[in-house]
């Protein structure tokens, strides 16, 4: 558990107070903001102070420390009601808002930042690309909203000119899908007019300061807002810094949300038209009214994309329908003319703003949402609307502000006092009531039918004749005389606070508010002209275009007739779209492209400039009327959702980080409704739930309710969980609900809950797990039984198809050598080739027996030549017959023959060796490194050097012993080394004798060698195949052997080289 505050900060929660008095409350919430503590919980309602300093309590630290945490396992924050907020959101998968109230300057913006910013960085853990494409564009929208709805007043330096209230939708994992944004009452009047020491909306001075000086050439503007109008009374009050790098973010912030490059310029080309507009100046010369220098309706006139003309008669001239459907233009006064110019820059930025809004909207909404699919969109709504206010001069803005707060603080008496405390009575639970003030009747005052503040100023406004503000402030006098809440200087003529004929006075929950009716029922009426409308849907610029596009294309009578027809046009209004039908109908192609032109932009945001001026339409709502219906939309929807307060309260009038104003605190703890809620807390239950519900949720957490009871009702069964937990004094049981008094117990039942969850979802996937592994045991078993039967259908399948084949091969010429062996299953593989092997065995078998025993040993031999050279040497004499013992051969030496027998049969009766393994001529290498004609003898004891000169003199004789191994080429010569133990190798090359002058002796040598070796002696007689050279030792050193092919060569023979010996053959 998190560390909590320690008792020198005061109580973290207001209902732990000694006593409920505002004293205390006072001294409690005074220690707090001096200490640094600007948070404190009344319940689950959050008391916020401006701190007017930055703050260290934000941040990734201070949000993971917030993450799932209950609200008092931390100090106060308004980060543990967002969290507080999204859990009961995810896990009752409920609606949730919440609502940030307070007067202006006292913060409010600033925490909507905070929880959104909370909010963001909670969700998303997975960093899903489009889930943190919403969370990018509802943070960014902040930025927008505020440069655009913004502005510093005299109480507040970022006072939120307008109500703003944002829907973030949800899906099933909790992750942001979208959003959605209303607002409300732009106070666009603060476009035209300041307060002294207030700023016009931020974006303008962000666009005059902060934009590129090509930005500001182009819009034909000047840094210094003091050359503006509508900017000079702010110019002074803040630092262009702040100015400069806050379009820098607003900039950024347009680009991430998704608007385009057009968009972005039209957006600033009409901030620059509004600044302007203000700078046109009127002049009446007697008769009629003109405009001081064009300069200016030029540069207008190029923002929008309209003619020059058409603006200075829109600012001058009005256009008006009589009875008869006859057109007229009425000239303005200098006074009508300001006015209507006010009134259109008012109507350019106001609807600027809503378009923005509808932009935002049209990126953030939820897209392609199927419940079925997705699950249920769940939703918190945040709600940052203007505070209460009491100004020097306080006309119908703040009339509609204050009647706001008043509908704010009416839901806040209806969820947080009335309604709990008509809970309980309905629950039959005991309860000792407390007494409220239920500003239901100043709601009447200012909203009932026909009696209302607001009917009264509808019914002024549709009245037909001359009705100024003063007519209208005296019906108000006489209809609402005998109410308690309303005054006015007629009715209390003592009271010199208030000016006769001008002033009326509410008493509102928040104290007394004396509003001037100057301007009560223009601002009501919200008059704009049609002719401005009209201009800026850019129906005149299509004609103007075509007029162009006709006097340098057309000839000079079609060149009149056009004159004639836009003549006609601008006269006669109803006639404009015969003119552009005929016109479309002659020049599609150039209509068509002209059309084009138009500001895409002006046109989304004036839709009713299409109307003619004499097309009947319903008559509008007025402002205050559609405030009202859009307030009470907004109270409706926040109705439906479980609420979460934020009360925000100003601790002085300087701004000061260590002022506090204990009266002027005092006063908005007791308009707030503060104390009562304390009250009610303090006397009541912190949570309460259905039996059914609490039972579904918790019934884990008693033995005697999971996984089902058995007790006679939900009711029986859900006190059994609070007995077994020991929670019987801090409940209460309705007829319906069950009331927990704090919010430890509900923790408590939580810790457990979630304690126990996770060891039940292990347990049900063990049991499914189980159940899985069951089936899926039964399908191998059935799996394994099928392919138990398959393998044996196909071991029997191939042992008939062998037995198919092979049935006849005693009797084939080769033995079922040609026949084709079928393809073996996988599980016979082994046993393939092993009958492969068997049969192959067979037929050597069935071969070998017709060979003589005779000839058997020439056999062997050749078999052993054939497995030691491996195939590496191509020729080496398989094809013919190998006799041996050529020395003794008479047909292969037939003059030496007989000498040599004598000899073999001496060393034989000598030696006692058994048989000769093969004798021959060669060239040898001897120790002098001269090459010499020897007979070889190789037995099974002994091989001999003879000399054939001298009757076959024995000149060496080597145990057979000593040899280790053989080496040869690859080629076609007859040169072999005998490796000996002493590494003195023999080197010789083998000579044909006059049997067959080309045949290869040196597989014979190899083969009788090996098969006596392997075959008698049982040991391994290595054969190595030289590619090129041949290695070995002579006298212990070693020496190299290579073969080279030389023209005229008859004999092959060796000669002595650097690191060895070369054997020179006859070149073929």
């Amino acid at each position: 558990m998190a560390e909590l505050e320690g008792l020198e900060f005061g109580k973290s929660d207001f209902v732990l107070l000694d006593e409920v008095t505002m004293e205390q409350f006072m001294d409690n919430l005074k220690l707090r903001f001096e200490k640094g503590r600007i948070y404190t919980y009344i319940g689950e309602v959050v008391v916020s102070v401006n701190p007017y300093r930055e703050m260290d309590i934000y941040g990734k630290d201070a949000i993971d420390a917030y993450r799932g945490r209950e609200l008092y396992e931390n100090p106060p924050h308004l980060y543990a009601v967002s969290d507080a907020a999204y859990k009961a959101m995810k896990r009752r998968a409920k609606d949730t808002c919440i609502v940030i109230s307070g007067e202006s300057g006292a913060g409010k913006t600033e925490a909507s930042k905070f929880i959104m910013q909370y909010i963001t960085a909670i969700t998303n853990p997975s960093q899903r690309e489009e889930v943190e494409r919403v969370k990018n564009v509802l943070l960014k929208s902040n930025c927008v909203l505020e440069a655009f709805g913004n502005a510093k007043t005299n109480r507040n330096d970022n006072s939120s000119r307008f109500g703003k209230y944002m829907d973030i939708n949800f899906n099933f994992n909790g992750d942001p899908t979208g959003g959605h944004i209303n607002n409300y009452l732009l106070e666009k009047s603060r476009v035209v007019q300041q307060q002294g020491g207030e700023r016009n909306f931020h974006s303008f001075y962000q666009l005059l300061r902060g934009g590129s000086g090509e930005m500001l050439q182009s819009f034909h503007l000047q840094s210094d807002p003091a050359v503006y109008a509508y900017t000079k009374e702010g110019a002074e009050t803040t630092t262009s810094n702040t100015d400069r790098s806050s379009h820098k973010a607003v900039m950024s912030a347009l680009d991430v949300i998704g608007f385009s490059k057009e968009e972005i310029v039209s957006i600033y080309q009409i901030l620059a038209t509004i600044l302007l507009l203000g700078n046109v100046q009127f002049e009446c010369d007697g008769e009629s009214v003109q405009i001081l220098g064009l300069e200016s309706v030029n540069h207008i006139s190029e923002l929008t994309g309209t003619d020059p003309d058409s603006v200075s008669k829109s600012l001058l001239y009005r256009t008006v329908a009589t009875g008869g459907g006859e057109v007229i233009e009425k000239g303005h006064t200098e006074q009508d003319a300001c006015f209507g110019r006010d009134a259109f820059a008012k109507a350019l930025y106001e609807r600027l703003f809503g378009w923005i809004v509808t932009r935002i909207n049209s990126v953030i909404e939820v897209k392609n949402y199927n419940p079925v699919l997705h699950g249920k969109n769940t939703v918190i709504g945040v709600l940052d609307i203007y505070g209460f206010e009491i100004f020097d001069n306080n006309s119908f803005e703040q009339f509609c502000i204050n009647y706001c707060n008043e509908k704010l603080q009416q839901l806040f008496i209806e969820l947080i006092l009335r309604q709990e405390q008509g809970e309980y009575q309905r629950e039959g639970i005991t309860w000792q009531h407390i007494d409220y003030f239920n500003n239901q009747i100043i709601v009447d005052l200012v909203e009932q039918p026909h009696k209302g503040i607001i009917s009264i100023l509808d019914e002024a406004c549709l009245t037909v004749g001359k009705v100024t503000d003063t007519v209208c402030l005296e019906s108000m006098d006489t209809k609402l005389a005998q109410h308690p809440h309303y005054t006015s200087r007629k009715l209390s003529p003592t009271d010199k606070t208030m000016e006769f004929q001008k002033h009326f006075r509410i008493r509102h929950y928040a104290g007394d508010v004396t509003y001037s009716v100057e301007g009560f029922l223009d601002k009501n009426k919200d008059l704009l002209f049609q002719d401005f409308k009209r201009l800026m849907y850019n129906r005149c610029q299509i004609t103007v275009n075509l007029l162009s596009y006709f006097s340098h294309q057309c000839n000079d009578a079609l060149h009149i007739w056009v004159e004639c027809v836009n003549e006609f046009f601008l006269h006669i209004e109803s006639a404009s779209s015969l003119v552009n039908g005929v016109l479309s109908l002659l020049f599609t192609p150039v209509f068509s492209s002209l059309c084009h032109s138009a500001n895409p932009v002006l046109k989304e945001m004036w839709p009713d400039g299409q109307l003619s001026i004499t097309e009947v339409t319903k008559r509008p709502l007025t402002a205050a009327t559609l405030f009202k219906n859009s307030i009470v939309a907004l109270v409706d929807k926040l109705a439906c959702k479980e609420p979460y307060y934020v009360r925000c309260i100003k601790p002085n009038e300087m701004k000061s980080s260590v002022l506090f104003d204990d009266a002027r605190c005092q006063h908005q703890v007791a308009y707030l409704g503060l104390l009562e809620n304390v009250m009610v807390r303090r006397a009541g239950f912190a949570y309460r739930q259905l039996y059914a519900r609490f039972l579904q949720r918790y019934k884990m957490t008693c033995e005697y309710t999971w996984p089902n009871h058995l007790m006679a009702s939900d009711r029986e069964a859900v006190e059994a969980i609070i007995t077994q937990h020991g929670f019987q004094d801090d409940v209460a049981y309705g007829h319906t609900k069950l009331f927990v008094r704090t919010p430890r117990s509900l923790f408590t039942l939580e810790q457990e809950r979630a304690t126990l969850i996770p060891i039940l979802v292990l347990f049900l996937q063990k049991v499914w797990r189980g159940a899985l592994a069951r089936m899926r045991c039964r399908r191998m078993r059935a799996i394994y039984t099928i392919m138990g039967c398959y393998k044996r259908y196909k071991v029997k399948a191939h042992f008939w198809e062998v037995e198919r084949r092979f049935t006849n091969v005693r009797t084939m010429v080769d033995y079922g050598k040609s026949v084709e062996w079928p393809t073996p299953p996988a599980a016979l593989s082994q046993f393939h080739n092993i009958t492969v092997m068997l049969h192959r065995r067979w037929w050597a078998r069935q071969i070998v027996k017709k060979i003589p025993p005779s000839d058997m040993l020439e056999v062997r031999a050749k078999v052993a030549a054939l497995t030691a050279l491996s195939g590496e040497r191509k020729d080496w004499g398989i094809s013919r017959a190998w006799e041996r013992d050529y020395l003794a051969n008479v047909r292969d030496s037939p003059q030496t023959s007989s000498g040599f027998v004598r000899v073999s049969k001496e060393l034989k009766s000598k030696d006692v060796y058994g048989q000769v393994l093969f004798s021959g001529l060669c060239r040898k290498v001897n120790r002098f490194n001269k090459s010499k004609d020897r007979g070889l003898l190789i037995t099974d004891k002994y091989v001999y050097k003879l000399e054939p000169k001298k009757q076959y003199k024995v000149l060496k004789r080597l145990p057979l012993d000593a040899f280790t191994g053989v080496s040869v080429t690859a080629g076609a010569d007859q040169m072999a080394v005998l490796h000996t133990t002493s590494q003195d190798d023999v080197l010789l090359c083998l000579q044909q004798g006059n049997l067959c002058p080309n045949q290869d002796r040196v597989g014979e040598l190899v083969g009788s060698m090996v098969d006596y070796f392997t075959r008698v002696r049982k040991v391994p007689f290595p054969v190595k195949v030289c590619p090129s050279a041949l290695q070995l030792h002579m006298r212990g050193k070693p020496r190299s052997v290579t073969v080279e092919p030389k023209p005229g060569q008859s004999i092959a023979d060796f000669k002595k080289s650097r690191d060895g010996f070369i054997l020179l053959v006859p070149a073929n």
